[in-house]
């Protein structure tokens, strides 16, 4: 087995193939326990990551937008409000677990008329060239198999003028915050997984797949590969998050 056929699931080593399904695991596990998991895990403060993202997404009414990855829609709710009835949010993710439990959300919070839900894998996005204003993915970046297939792709469904959002944890600035990110990632975060999701090993994926996922600099180099331009980075919390944004112009 090639290196080219083989990728990785936090620091394991698997085929390729495998990698989606595995993914899929996980996110049928925590599904339902997802948004308390986020409270506890970042203390409230992804609410605040979230909040800077839709502000830098630069949305404004009659966008039509895709959120990738969407989860249990924190973004798109945000962006569904920023639209308004005129606009469209296409709100996808790749597990249907993951999405049933962002469509019942919306529609609690009464979030309908200007929304969609599909399943969508982000390396092969079903919509046509040019056709987003915005295309964002939070927290879902790292979980793709081929990271720059997905950059492109996000790039080909843009409008020319449109903006590209990536929200996702980063490399952390500071060797103290690093040592106590560390001990916080592999020896808390799953203890906190088992208690409350009763599920250690998806939580100690994630803190592998954050470790594995490519820093601040290289992001922003796979980004200008994909044919974004004017790309940049907001380091939020130290670096533990950051917001990358690129342009087609």
């Amino acid at each position: 087995m090639t290196e080219r056929d083989t990728t990785h699931f936090g620091f394991e080593k698997l085929k390729v193939e495998e990698k989606a399904g595995r993914v899929r695991e996980v996110f049928d596990s925590v599904a339902t326990r997802y948004d308390l998991m986020n409270d506890l895990m970042s203390l409230g403060i992804h609410r605040l990551w979230k909040r800077i993202a839709s502000e830098l997404a630069g949305i404004r009414r009659g966008h039509r937008v895709l959120d990738l990855a969407s989860g249990t829609g924190d973004l798109a709710s945000r962006f569904a409000g920023l639209t308004g009835p005129e606009g469209l949010v296409v709100m996808t993710d790749i597990n249907a677990a993951m999405l049933e439990q962002g469509r019942a959300r919306m529609i609690d919070e009464g979030l309908i008329g200007n929304i969609d839900y599909v399943q969508v894998n982000a390396e092969a996005i079903p919509f046509p060239d040019n056709y987003f204003d915005c295309v964002t993915i939070g927290f879902g970046l790292r979980n793709v198999t081929d990271k720059q297939q997905a950059l492109n792709e996000m790039q080909r469904v843009l409008k020319p003028g449109g903006r590209a959002l990536i929200l996702e944890f980063s490399q952390p600035r500071g060797a103290p915050l690093k040592a106590a990110y560390d001990l916080y990632s592999f020896r808390l975060l799953p203890l906190i997984g088992k208690v409350v999701a009763n599920d250690a090993d998806s939580y100690r994926y994630l803190a592998e797949s954050i470790r594995m996922h490519p820093d601040q600099e290289t992001l922003k180099e796979m980004m200008v590969q994909a044919g974004l331009e004017r790309c940049d980075y907001h380091n939020l919390t130290r670096g533990i998050v950051a917001v990358h944004r690129g342009f087609k112009l």
